[in-house]
C-alpha cells in the first residue's frame, strides 16, 4: 500500500483529495472521528471522473460500478466492538461507489463526506449489508458506523493505494 492522502498533511479539502487521489485504481479510506470512530471503505475500481467508467443508467449522478468493493467498521467510541467487513449488497453493485468532483469519497449512499472532509454522513444499509439484526433506515443503521447520521467530525481521513 501506499499513503496517497491525508487530511492533518494535505488539507481538508474535496478538491485536494480528488487532485490527489483522483484514477489511482484500488483505493483503501479510512475515516477516524473525534468522537473515537473508525471506519471506512475500499474499492477495487478507484475514484474517476471519467464519466465511460460510471455505471450506465447512472452518469448524470457518479456512481461506480464496483462488485468488490466493500465498507468496514474497526471501532467504535468505547472500543468494544470487534473490525468488521461489509459487502455491497447483490443488486447494489451498480451503486458502491459514489463521485462528485465537490465532494469527498463516497461509497453508494452509505458513507458520504461533505466538500470540506470534516464532516459527512451515513446512510449505512443502502447499498451494503448490514450486520445481522440491523435494519435499514432505523438509528441503529445510521448511527452504526460514525455514532449518528450526521452530526459526526471527522478527525482524520488518510488514503492508500494499492
Amino acid at each position: 500500500m501506499k499513503k496517497g492522502y491525508s487530511a492533518k498533511r494535505d488539507g481538508f479539502s474535496s478538491q485536494k483529495w480528488h487532485s490527489i487521489c483522483d484514477n489511482k485504481g484500488k483505493t483503501l479510506i479510512i475515516i477516524k472521528t473525534k468522537d473515537n470512530f473508525i471506519f471506512g471503505g475500499f474499492t477495487s475500481v478507484g475514484f474517476t471522473n471519467d464519466k465511460s467508467k460510471w455505471s450506465e443508467d447512472e452518469e448524470d449522478y457518479g456512481f461506480i460500478k464496483d462488485t468488490n468493493s466493500f465498507i468496514f467498521s474497526l471501532r467504535n467510541d468505547k472500543g468494544d466492538r470487534k473490525s468488521e467487513k461489509f459487502t455491497i449488497k447483490q443488486g447494489q453493485e451498480k451503486y458502491a461507489i459514489y463521485y462528485k468532483s465537490n465532494l469527498g469519497p463516497s461509497f453508494g449512499s452509505d458513507i458520504q463526506l461533505d466538500s470540506d472532509l470534516k464532516s459527512g454522513y451515513s446512510n449505512f444499509g443502502h447499498s451494503y449489508n448490514l450486520p445481522n439484526g440491523i435494519k435499514y433506515g432505523t438509528d441503529g443503521a445510521r448511527n452504526y458506523l460514525a455514532g449518528s447520521y450526521n452530526k459526526w467530525v471527522v478527525d482524520e481521513l488518510e488514503t492508500y493505494f494499492i
